[in-house]
């Protein structure tokens, strides 16, 4: 303490006093054990406390009640060297302090002196820089966005005017937009090909490859050499040279997992690999490479449901699942069944070059027809009876027989001509409809969720009127 005295004796006789005192930046100093000998104006203004209660405290105690946060004193005394760093003092400012060691005569820490200056300006400063960087980095991602879709027509993939078009439009612009995993889900024939390739196309990877790989086309035992690739002598039969797998033919761009539903079980982890860490090892390789790869998938299946039964892995669902994106069957968005069919008429008379138009019949007909093969069902219908119509006007007689009659029973049984009561036509009207949703919906399961009853009832339905299940395959 005798010296620190004398020291503290010297600051107040010396005109260096007057010279810290006049520093705007702070001025600290301790001994070698922590304790606080001296401080400038500055720093006295920034701890928000008198010298007389700083002056003889540790700087670990003054730590410990929150005058600053870290001590930079004590990260000196750690350390053994110059130390810097960014400290909160009492609990407001930002300062960027630097402890310096002042030596004895023998080289050992004799005094730590601090200084500070005020960043708290600065580190706002630098806020509304990083702020206004991102807004500059997003309005140049819109921009490009808005070029790339001037080249690449979305309406020519994507028709419609209901709202369930208008926001599955919003999202594949922000699914183009973000890089990252997507799964798109939806009934067969909705178009989710399509629309995978539209986010590439809409995306900063459109200049590299878009792989299409549908999983229950490739046979198992070929799937994992398709996708991976090989080594020299993997196998027997093998190419002499290896072999280039799809996921490094679509390094830089997008590798497509149609159907991914149906990818075998023990490929799923090397796939679950590849969205972690971006790397993946060839048949009989002996080490990782790496794919700059952006995977989209899609099912037609309810992964969920197969996660229950143990035959999709759970941490790849939720991997996949990032990005979803739910594409509606056409019977849910029926505002654009019409403009879909006007577009493909105009597409496939151009195609064909004829002059086809629907009749009003026909276009209510089609209109009220569910479409269960969804949007890919209509392209076909449309381009068939373009080519086989009699005449420029499609009339009722031009389209498929199931559309010709569709609605025929149902007005029967509503006639009131006959000798049936409202209990024989209820019960004519209910075995149609659920005869119907049988033949469309294959399993006695979809077919009682289709027709919102539980499956037991829809049982007792089909004994009750002898529904014959001989292509309905039973779920219970």
């Amino acid at each position: 303490m005798e010296k620190d005295a004398e020291i503290f004796a010297m600051f107040q006789t010396s005109r260096f006093i007057d010279i810290f005192n006049a520093l705007a930046d702070g001025i600290y100093i301790s001994d070698a054990q922590g304790t606080t000998i001296w401080l400038n104006n500055a720093s006295e203004n920034l701890c928000g406390l008198p010298k007389s209660q700083l002056i003889g405290q540790n700087v670990t105690d003054l730590e410990a009640m929150g005058i600053f946060n870290p001590s930079v004193t004590r990260l000196v005394l750690e350390s053994g060297k110059t130390t810097t760093t960014i400290q909160l003092v009492n609990k407001k400012g930002k300062f960027l302090v630097t402890g310096h060691i002042i030596p004895d005569e023998a080289g050992n820490p004799d005094l730590i002196v601090s200084h500070s200056r005020d960043i708290t300006e600065a580190a706002r400063a630098s806020s509304q820089l990083e702020e206004t960087v991102a807004l500059l980095k997003r309005y140049s991602e819109e921009i490009q966005l808005m070029k790339r879709e001037a080249n690449q027509n979305l309406s020519e993939v994507v028709i419609g005017n209901s709202r369930s078009y208008l926001a599955l439009l919003d999202l594949i612009k922000k699914a183009a937009v973000a890089d990252t995993t997507a799964l798109i889900t939806g009934e067969t024939g909705v178009g989710k090909s399509y629309l995978a390739e539209q986010i590439h196309q809409l995306s900063e990877r459109c200049a590299a490859p878009f792989i299409h790989v549908n999983c229950s086309a490739i046979p198992e035992t070929l799937l994992e050499s398709e996708l991976f690739g090989y080594q020299k002598g993997a196998f027997t039969g093998a190419n002499h040279s290896g072999k280039l797998g799809l996921v490094k033919m679509a390094d830089q761009g997008t590798l497509f997992l149609d159907e991914i539903s149906d990818l075998p079980y023990h490929l799923q982890s090397k796939l679950l690999l590849l969205l972690q860490n971006k790397t993946f090892m060839p048949i009989g390789g002996t080490k990782t490479y790496t794919a700059d790869i952006r995977i989209i998938a899609a099912t037609n299946a309810n992964l969920l449901e197969l996660v229950r039964q143990g035959k999709f892995r759970q941490d790849l669902y939720y991997r996949l699942n990032i990005l979803p994106i739910n594409v509606p069957a056409l019977r849910e968005r029926k505002e654009d069944i019409f403009p879909l069919l006007h577009h493909n008429l105009k597409k496939f008379n151009a195609k064909h070059n004829q002059k086809r138009r629907f009749s009003a019949e026909v276009l209510d007909r089609l209109h009220h027809y569910e479409w269960p093969g969804n949007v890919r069902e209509l392209e076909n219908l449309v381009e068939r009876i373009v080519i086989t119509s009699k005449r420029d006007e499609i009339l009722i007689t031009d389209l498929p027989e199931e559309l010709r009659h569709m609605g025929e029973t149902e007005d029967h049984l509503l006639s009131i001509d006959g000798d049936l009561s409202l209990n024989e036509r209820m019960e004519k009207i209910e075995l149609e409809i659920i005869t119907h949703a049988l033949k469309r919906h294959k399993t006695t399961r979809k077919t009682a969720a289709a027709l919102g009853i539980t499956q037991s009832l829809l049982m007792r339905r089909i004994k009750k009127y002898g529904i014959a299940l001989e292509q309905v395959e039973l779920e219970l």
